[in-house]
């Protein structure tokens, strides 16, 4: 079982480490100055939400496509591009005088190079942490990630407090410069593993969703990802109406968000970090299922403390998904690791970002956020619980990647060779 110790006795892990937190420090800064920028200038909420909200939507749109490029080209150098590109456009809006739309835009066009650089690092991951090292890495990625979110509002706050928004949006320039910096002299050049050229990036993007929806493994990996996913997030958006329920404001909304990512941070630590792999695997159907169980008592409306203690029993649970996420790299071939990066992830927005708008549809009509929080947990149970009755044993999971399919049949199956 691999330890801490020996993850970070790795140096090329360090810089992807390092720039990987940088990076999730600047989104969080960038989001935070860009939408304070917006309602200065605009006085309107409705505004400032949409420009916060605006860098998630890449990922909807055009993300399965753009995370293809992690396959096409050197991962080493997808990554350093995309953070330079970030460092620019995010200098750009501290030029004063732009108008609101331009910021918007140009915080948009700087989202658009996250999929990509994402997509490279997960992919580049197995290659310099193999076997269990990776998993506990991952769980060290989930940790940090958490705090990051929590950090790196927090901090943006006060940067754009003492700096300016202008000021914080400079200071986030400067971590996706110093993380193509780190990436840069410190990662290893490796060859992209596909270089046939052969086919067009959307046919390497639909070959990425045939290779997750046709293996068995994969695509009862993403479902499962998915369920989880959508069914914890959706409450988070319900937490300020469950805090006004409970006859608290701003404060209490905070303390019940921090809930669930304090568990998160728990189960990484023990369940990512502490338990066997062998053990970890058979454990976690059950982790699933905990994430959303633990929402069901809250239909309840128990006390503030009992909730808070659900909640971050359903975050204990959601670390799950290091485990998860884990074994669907591995699973995946080296080739085709960005592609289905793309998919999973794309898929995992669109059902977090329609839950949550369907819970919160919920709650505006029957005006009782723990009946919808625990509806959530319900519903999150009963839809994962065909995925885990066909769920893989280790006993039956084959040691090799899924099979890529044949870029001839991509080819074959894209409209324009139909046409022609």
């Amino acid at each position: 079982m691999a330890t801490y110790r020996e993850v970070f006795a790795v140096r090329e892990f360090r810089a992807l480490f390092a720039a990987h937190l940088l990076s999730q420090l600047g989104d969080q800064l960038s989001k935070v100055a860009i939408s304070v920028l917006v309602f200065e200038t605009t006085d309107s909420a409705l505004f400032a939400a949409v420009a916060f909200g605006v860098s998630y939507l890449p990922w909807v749109v055009i993300g399965p496509v753009l995370t293809t490029l992690a396959d096409r080209f050197p991962r080493r150098s997808v990554m350093i591009t995309c953070d330079l590109a970030r460092a620019t456009l995010i200098a750009m809006l501290a030029v004063p005088g732009l108008p609101v739309g331009m910021e918007v835009a140009g915080l948009f066009a700087a989202s658009l190079f996250a999929p990509p650089a994402q997509a490279a690092r997960s992919a580049t991951m197995p290659e310099v942490l193999p076997g269990d090292a990776y998993v506990v890495a991952n769980g060290v990625s989930a940790v940090t990630g958490q705090l990051a979110q929590v950090i790196g509002f927090a901090g943006g706050g006060l940067l754009v407090g003492v700096l300016s928004p202008r000021g914080a949006l400079l200071a986030d320039a400067a971590t996706f410069a110093l993380s193509a910096a780190l990436l840069s002299v410190f990662l290893a050049r490796r060859r992209p593993t596909d270089r046939s050229g052969k086919t067009t990036l959307l046919q390497d993007t639909a070959g990425g969703l045939r290779l997750v929806m046709t293996d068995r493994r994969l695509r009862a990996y993403v479902i499962l990802a998915w369920i989880g996913a959508a069914f914890t997030a959706a409450p988070e958006g319900l937490m300020t109406a469950y805090a006004s329920h409970l006859q608290g404001g701003a404060t209490m909304t905070g303390i019940l968000l921090a809930a669930m990512p304090a568990g998160t941070v728990c189960g990484a630590i023990v369940y990512g970090r502490f338990t066997r792999p062998a053990r970890r695997w058979r454990l976690l159907p059950a982790m699933a299922l905990l994430s959303c169980a633990s929402l069901l008592p809250v239909l309840a409306d128990p006390p503030l403390l009992v909730s808070l203690g659900f909640l971050a029993a359903a975050g204990y649970g959601s670390a799950h998904q290091v485990a998860l996420n884990a074994r669907f790299v591995r699973d995946v071939p080296p080739s085709h690791r960005g592609r289905a990066f793309g998919v999973a992830v794309a898929g995992m927005m669109v059902a977090m970002g329609g839950a949550t708008a369907i819970a919160g549809a919920m709650a505006d009509v029957w005006r009782d956020p723990p009946m919808i929080i625990g509806l959530c947990g319900l519903a999150g149970v009963v839809t994962m619980l065909p995925v885990l009755a066909r769920w893989p044993h280790e006993q039956d999971l084959s040691p090799t990647p899924a099979r890529p399919p044949s870029p001839r049949a991509d080819a074959a199956r894209s409209p324009r060779t139909r046409a022609g």
